[in-house]
């Protein structure tokens, strides 16, 4: 899409979703989703964009690479860019209760993250 107001390319946020070539663990497998900006004239051309730079980004990881594993998601950043401004949404539905569905797709307690220490959150 492009910005109705100035005809321009809009941003969107595309995120990529990989296999760790590394793992903490040796019987586990790490993933990593990362979000990347793209100036782009359609969500197609910035999943197209995004996925370039995610098998560079996998294959430049020294003696253990990623794989990219091939899942894009594309979200049109209609607001502007700045402090707040939305940067991906995706809705998904599910029969689970809130804490649940947390669990299963977002504190599993293997995620690979760091503890925020009060006054250390902006380092």
């Amino acid at each position: 899409m492009k910005d109705e107001l100035s005809g321009e390319p809009a941003w969107y946020a595309v995120r990529c979703v990989f296999l760790s070539g590394w793992s903490p663990e040796p019987a586990a497998q790490a993933y990593e989703e990362r979000i990347t900006l793209w100036r782009a004239g359609s969500a197609d051309e910035a999943i197209e964009r995004a996925e370039v730079e995610a098998r560079e980004y996998a294959a430049g990881i020294g003696d253990r690479p990623d794989t990219y594993l091939g899942l894009a998601q594309s979200y049109w950043m209609f607001d502007e860019l700045g402090d707040g401004a939305e940067v991906f949404s995706l809705v998904r539905t599910s029969e689970l209760a809130p804490a649940a569905y947390l669990d299963r797709h977002f504190d599993t307690g293997r995620e690979l993250q760091k503890p925020v220490v009060p006054g250390n959150e902006g380092m």
